[in-house]
């Protein structure tokens, strides 16, 4: 099994990480536990993993530690087992009062290149996502269908920008987007600014659209990178608040404003 010492081979670094980062850099080491170590808690695992090396009497009697990190390396071992219970990762073993297994979500972390980038998706915040969009694209963001949830991430923009402008159905896609920010004639077009920010803000619309909502609906396109995953969300989550904006505008006004 992987040694604590192995994935965080220094001591002071291994006390300065908060928590959840120490958490989820000891998953890989929790998935090996063997079960001649007997049952897995904070106890056994910091007994083995975390205690200290004692120069002159081997391994067998000492961990990869120096003694002087002793207690910061034991109270920062706790402090991250607390974390992943509190996370769900780790779990109570059924009919083994006292002893922990791993969820599924810690499993397929653990078993992760990089258990803390493989985590990273968990951190796109549902309640920040426009109602439009929350519950589908935040539920696919989760389960790691990227692609899916960007499409309808922008599907949901698309889906916004028709309703408020009062369009029909056939409009769709760029035209769609052409048509409600149009800078002269646009019913979602801010007519109280200058003539280059209406043009700016009719290619907004239409760039992204044309970039990250029309290429997946003719093809696959391959997204694995939850943090790229996130920022495109974020933009669509963004476009949406202007939307919702310029829509409340729009049901308010009673006639377009001439520059």
């Amino acid at each position: 099994m992987p040694n604590l010492n192995e994935l965080i081979p220094d001591a002071e670094v291994l006390v300065a990480l908060e928590p959840d980062e120490l958490g989820l850099r000891m998953l890989p080491a929790l998935a090996s536990w063997p079960s001649w170590q007997g049952m897995l808690n904070a106890q056994s695992f910091a007994d083995v993993h975390a205690r200290p090396n004692v120069p002159g009497q081997g391994e067998a009697l000492g961990g990869p530690y120096p003694a002087r990190y002793r207690a910061e390396v034991g109270q920062a071992v706790r402090e991250a087992w607390q974390w992943l219970v509190g996370a769900a990762l780790l779990i109570p073993s059924p009919g083994q009062a006292g002893a922990f297994s791993l969820s599924r979500r810690a499993d397929r972390i653990a078993r992760a290149p990089d258990p803390v980038r493989a985590h990273a998706p968990r951190t796109l915040r549902r309640e920040s996502l426009n109602a439009a969009i929350r519950e589908d694209v935040w539920s696919l963001f989760q389960r790691g269908r990227f692609d899916t949830a960007v499409f309808e991430a922008m599907k949901g923009v698309e889906v916004a920008v028709r309703t408020a402008a009062g369009l029909g159905n056939e409009m769709v896609g760029l035209k769609l987007m052409r048509a409600a920010f149009h800078p002269e004639t646009g019913p979602l077009t801010d007519y109280g600014v200058e003539g280059g920010e209406r043009h700016a803000r009719s290619d907004l619309f239409a760039g992204a659209m044309g970039s990250y909502k029309n290429p997946q609906s003719h093809r696959h396109v391959a997204l694995s990178d939850p943090d790229e995953t996130a920022e495109l969300i974020l933009l669509a989550n963004h476009l949406l608040r202007i939307v919702d904006e310029r829509g409340r505008a729009a049901a308010g006004a009673p006639g377009r404003v001439a520059e």
